[in-house]
């Protein structure tokens, strides 16, 4: 089972159309984003997408002139009620896994949330959890 995600990050200037054009460039490749997040900065953003075919997509965008960033991220589903997320957070607390940044998005199951993770160590991270009561979504499943 892999259990990492490939995630792209990508620099976009705070800019009307710089998110549209990415998007452009995506639908122009049939290239489809399955979740993605937007953090920003006065000056610019980074847009962190999840997309089946991350190689291509990396290599579509860097040659539109984007600065393109992969890391690897777990995706945990989470259950879509009061305490759901603070159980997960008590595992990460047990055994001191520090998250870099986090998103979550629904799919299909109002019963779920699947929360992307990008921990301080992800092999770590992996490593710890494994052994936990936690759902880990694999690329497969989270792209069927």
């Amino acid at each position: 089972m892999m259990a990492f995600i490939k995630q792209l990050s990508l620099f976009v200037e705070n800019t009307p159309g710089s998110i549209s054009k990415v998007c452009r460039i995506l639908k122009d490749n049939n290239l489809s984003i399955s979740t993605l997040s937007l953090a920003d900065t006065s000056e610019f953003g980074i847009l962190r997408l999840l997309i089946q075919d991350s190689e291509k997509a990396a290599q579509v965008l860097t040659a539109a002139g984007f600065v393109v960033k992969t890391a690897e991220v777990l995706a945990l589903t989470v259950p879509n009620r009061a305490g759901g997320l603070s159980e997960i957070f008590d595992i990460l607390d047990k055994h001191n896994l520090s998250v870099e940044y986090m998103y979550a998005f629904t799919a299909g199951n109002a019963d779920k949330a699947i929360i992307v993770f990008r921990f301080e160590n992800p092999e770590t991270a992996l490593k710890e959890i494994s052994g936990e009561s936690v759902q880990l979504i694999t690329s497969k499943e989270l792209f069927a």
